[in-house]
Formats: C-alpha cells, structure tokens, sequence
C-alpha cells in the first residue's frame, strides 16, 4: 500500500492563497511514489475542488459534526463535504481535542457520521509533553485509540506527538518507531489481522530535511503534514520522500 502524504492546511490563507497552493501542488503531483492528500479550511474547499478536478490530488476536511443536518451553528457535516468533492476528513486533531474539548467518544461518533457519508478518516492520537514526562504515552495513545475507533474501522490512524509540535523539541527515529510498533500492537490487538492493513501516519512537524529518515521508519504509513504543506515546493519535496508501496 503506497504512503499517504497529507497536508493540513488548518486557519490559513485567503482563497486567492489556497487555489494557488492547490495548483502548485497540481504541477509537481504526477509521477510520485505516494497518494497526496491536502485539506484547506472549509471556507476553500470548493474552490480548491475544482483545481484538483482530473489531477491524482484527494480533497479533505479539517473537521466535521456527527450529524447530518440539524441547528449546528457554525458546523459542516459529513455529507456536505462530500457534495463539495472532499473524500477524507481528519477528526481527533489534537488542536481540536485541546482548543474545543472533544473526547474520544465524539471522535468515534465523528468517524461512524464519516464514514456513513463515503469519507475516510484520519483519527489523530497523540500524547502531550506532560503525558509522556510522567511515562503515560502509550497509556494514553492506547485509549485514544480504544475510545475513538469504531469496530470495524475504515480509516487511518495518525500519531502527533503534541509534546513536539511547534515546541522546538523533535521526536527521533526511536521515539516514532517505538509508538507506531506500539500503535501497530493496539490496531492488532482491536481488529485482529485487518489492524495489519490500517495505515499509520506520523505528524510531528515533518519538513523535507527529516521526510526521508521519518518515512522509513517501520509502520510509517504516510505523515499528516502542517506547516511544510503551506509551501507546494515543500509538501511535494516530502511526498517526493514517500516510501513505495
């Protein structure tokens, strides 16, 4: 299965900035050895659709709400975004469970209202720096993962780091070998042999200067990528990293 490099593009640029990033990342998508994903604010998705109309670049969203319709104010649903051409969304961001208090139990609803609407998710899992200082990484990795994935699960996983996410400090090689084996060890032990087949994306500030060492780390399934997606030339340099499936 080839690496899935996905950029979330999360509150910025303007929709001139967006159709121009879109078609930068248009130019450079042919030929590479990865699926390439971007997920603009809400606000862009249509106009980012229609650039990536014909072009092997999949649309996503940043987020959705766990009900179809209904008085949401401010929200979008699953089916609204596949009426604009999104086929993925990510849920469980860690930005999200941390700025807008979403549990485990609202990610695992987010993702059956998702996936009801032909999108797959990428459910986002992570740990913060004093998670992991008091030896609770895997701990809380282990229920994120319980509480926010269905059974069956038709999705991704990706792993963020929180304690390494614009803080300066960076997880080695190791420290992503050791709790992708270990979220790898989770997904078999939830869904049998199918937790063999679920991707695992890394998405601790990933820049094409580690893209190739991270990408080939052992249950490395892709990466969710933030700041470096807001440059084409970036985000293609990364996918350009990607490992063959």
């Amino acid at each position: 299965m080839p690496q899935l490099i996905a950029g979330n593009w999360k509150m910025h640029g303007l929709a001139a900035d967006a159709v121009a990033l879109a078609k930068g990342v248009v130019a450079g998508a042919a030929g590479l050895p990865c699926e390439l994903l971007v997920c603009p604010p809400f606000v862009h998705l249509a106009a980012v659709a229609q650039v990536l109309a014909g072009s092997p670049v999949a649309l996503g969203g940043q987020d959705c709400h766990q009900a179809k319709q209904g008085a949401h104010t401010g929200d979008i649903s699953p089916p609204m975004l596949r009426d604009v051409g999104a086929t993925w969304v990510v849920l469980g961001h860690s930005e999200r469970r941390q700025n807008h208090g979403e549990t485990d139990e609202l990610v695992r609803e987010k993702v059956l209202a998702a996936v009801a609407a032909g999108l797959t998710p990428i459910v986002c899992v992570g740990e913060t720096a004093d998670q992991r200082a008091g030896g609770q990484e895997t701990e809380v990795v282990g229920w994120q993962l319980a509480g926010s994935l269905p059974k069956p699960f038709a999705g991704v996983v990706a792993y963020e780091p929180v304690w390494a996410i614009g803080t300066g400090k960076n997880a080695t090689d190791q420290d992503v070998a050791t709790m992708h084996a270990f979220i790898r060890e989770e997904l078999v032990r939830q869904f049998g042999d199918a937790g063999q087949e679920i991707r695992i994306l890394y998405g601790g500030s990933v820049r094409p200067a580690n893209a190739g060492s991270l990408l080939a780390v052992p249950h490395v399934g892709g990466a969710l990528i933030g700041g470096a997606s807001l440059k084409a030339e970036d985000f293609l340099a990364i996918a350009r990293a990607a490992q063959r499936g």
